[in-house]
C-alpha cells in the first residue's frame, strides 16, 4: 500500500509517458516529490504526450538510465509486463512498484467505488457516475475516472469527504495493486481476455478478485449470479455480497429483470424501475449492477428512476453512426475481444441482417465462439487490420468473409453490397493499436468516414 509519508524526501519514479503516467507525474511533482518520468520510446515518439507534463518533472526517453534505479520508489505503467527488464531491476533493488490508481488514492478522500469486469465495465461506470452525482447533489460530488477515459491522478486527490471517486479498474490496474479497498466494488463477467499479458486465465481471474479481496464488512460487491466464475469468487468476498440477475427471480438476489422492468430488493425494501432504453440483456445486467453499487453508496429508488430514464449510453459501444442510403452504421468500437463482439450481436442480431466489421490487433484468444451467431444474424464478415488472417481461417463456411484491409474498405464494401435497412456492425473484437492510437481514436476515425459517405 502506497503511504505518501513513507516516502517522503525521496525521488519517484514514473515509467512511461501514456495519459496515466503523465498524470500520476504531475500528482506526485504537485504534492512535493522529485519525480522522474522514464519512457523507452525515442522523445519524437512522445513529443505531444510530454506536453501535459509539469515543469517540475524531469524527464529521459529512448531508454532508461541508472538514475532510474536510484529512485525510492516507483509508478508503473498499467500496460508494463511484470518482466519487464526495468520493473525487475527496480525489484531486484527492493525499490516499492506501485499502481497508478493506489498512487492517486492515497491523496484521495473521497469513497472509492469501482467497477471491473472483462465487458460492460465502461457503461456501468458512467451510469453509476450519474447515479452519485444525483444522489449526491448539492453537498457531495461524484468524480469518475480510471479505465473509463480520465487517469485516476488526474481526479481523485481532488475528492474531498462526502465526495464518491466512480473508477473503472482494468485487470491491468488491479494486479499492480497490493491494496485496494472500495467502498462499493463489482464483477460484472469474467471471459477469458488479456491473456497475453497475464500469462493464464487463473493469473487474469486473480488479478480480477482484487477488486473486493481487501474490503471488510463494512463494504459491498455487486456480482453477476448467472457468471460461473462471479459465483465462485463470491464465496471468498469478505463484504456483503449482492446478485444480480437477468435471467431468474427472487431467492437470493438483490435485483432481476422482470416484465420489463427491474426489481431490486435492498436494506429490507422491494421497488421496481424502468430500465435505461439501451439495447440487449447486457445493459439490463450493467443497469442492474450500477444500481445495487448506488444503493449500497446512499443512493434511493427516486434516483435510479431519474437517472435510468434520461440515460442515452456511451460513446463506442453500440452507438449509432448515422444511416447511409438506408444502411445503419453502428459503432462499436470499444468491443477488444470476442465475448464484447458477442454482446452487440445478440443486441442488434434480431433478423439476418448485419454486415461485421472485425479485426485489428488480436489478444490470442479463438473468433470460434461467434460462429453460432454469425450463422444467425450476419450476412457477410469483413476483416481489416492484423488479425484478419487468423479471423478469416476460423470464420470459413460461417458465412461469406472479404478481406477488406482497412476500416474505410470495409464500409465502401458493404454500401455495395446491403439492402436498406441492413446494418453495419463495426464491432472489432480486437484491440486497436496496429491501425489506430486506441479504441476512441478507431471509433471517432469510423464515426468521422461514415460521415463523409454518400
Amino acid at each position: 500500500m502506497f503511504n505518501p509519508a513513507d516516502f517522503k524526501g525521496k525521488t519517484a519514479l514514473v515509467i512511461g509517458a501514456g495519459k496515466s503516467g503523465a498524470a500520476c507525474a504531475n500528482l506526485l511533482a504537485a504534492k512535493g516529490f522529485d519525480v522522474l518520468l522514464t519512457e523507452k520510446k525515442p522523445a519524437a515518439e512522445v513529443r505531444q504526450k510530454l506536453k501535459s507534463l509539469s515543469r517540475e518533472v524531469k524527464v529521459e526517453t529512448g531508454g532508461h538510465s541508472r538514475a532510474a534505479l536510484a529512485c525510492g520508489f516507483a509508478v508503473k505503467s498499467p500496460g508494463l509486463s511484470h518482466a519487464n527488464p526495468l520493473i525487475t531491476a527496480l525489484k531486484k533493488k527492493k525499490v516499492p512498484v506501485f499502481s497508478e490508481i493506489e498512487t492517486a488514492l492515497a491523496f484521495s478522500k473521497g469513497r472509492l467505488l469501482a467497477v471491473t469486469g472483462t465487458n460492460g465495465k465502461t457503461t456501468t461506470t458512467v451510469l453509476l457516475g450519474e447515479l452519485m452525482k444525483a444522489a449526491l447533489r448539492p453537498r457531495g460530488r461524484a468524480l469518475v475516472c480510471g479505465n473509463v477515459g480520465t487517469p485516476a491522478a488526474e481526479v481523485a486527490a481532488k475528492a474531498r469527504p462526502g465526495d464518491a471517486v466512480v473508477m473503472e479498474v482494468s485487470s491491468y490496474q488491479l494486479e499492480d495493486s497490493s491494496c485496494l479497498k472500495p467502498a462499493a466494488a463489482c464483477l460484472l463477467n469474467i471471459t477469458p481476455d488479456h491473456l497475453d499479458h497475464h500469462g493464464s486465465m487463473a493469473a487474469y481471474v486473480a488479478a480480477k478478485a482484487k477488486v473486493f479481496s481487501f474490503q471488510d464488512r463494512n463494504g459491498a460487491c455487486v456480482f453477476n449470479y448467472e457468471d460461473p466464475a462471479c459465483r465462485r469468487l463470491a464465496s471468498r468476498c469478505p463484504s456483503k455480497v449482492l446478485f444480480f440477475s437477468s435471467r431468474r427471480r427472487g431467492a437470493g438476489l438483490s435485483a432481476w429483470a422482470d416484465g420489463g422492468e427491474l426489481v431490486f430488493r435492498f436494506a429490507g425494501k422491494t421497488f421496481s424501475v424502468k430500465p435505461p432504453a439501451l439495447p440487449g440483456a447486457h445493459n439490463l445486467e450493467n443497469a442492474m449492477c450500477a444500481g445495487l453499487m448506488a444503493l449500497s453508496a446512499g443512493a434511493k429508488p427516486v434516483h435510479l428512476r431519474k437517472v435510468f430514464a434520461a440515460f442515452k449510453g456511451v460513446e463506442h459501444r453500440i452507438e449509432p453512426a448515422g444511416q447511409v442510403r438506408g444502411v445503419n452504421f453502428v459503432n462499436d468500437s470499444k468491443a477488444t475481444n470476442v465475448d464484447s463482439t458477442l454482446v452487440a450481436l445478440k443486441a442488434l442480431g434480431a433478423r439476418r441482417s448485419l454486415w461485421l466489421i472485425l479485426g485489428g490487433q488480436g489478444k490470442g484468444n479463438p473468433y470460434a465462439p461467434l460462429i453460432p451467431f454469425i450463422r444467425r444474424s450476419v450476412k457477410a464478415v469483413l476483416t481489416i487490420g492484423e488479425d484478419a488472417p487468423k479471423i478469416e481461417r476460423e470464420l470459413a463456411g460461417a458465412c461469406p468473409v472479404i478481406t477488406a484491409l482497412t476500416m474505410e474498405n470495409a464500409c465502401r464494401e458493404i454500401l455495395q453490397l446491403a439492402e436498406k435497412g441492413d446494418t453495419a456492425l463495426f464491432s472489432p473484437a480486437c484491440a486497436s493499436f496496429d491501425q489506430f492510437r486506441d479504441f476512441e481514436d478507431r471509433g471517432r476515425k469510423f464515426k468521422a468516414f461514415v460521415g463523409t459517405l454518400r
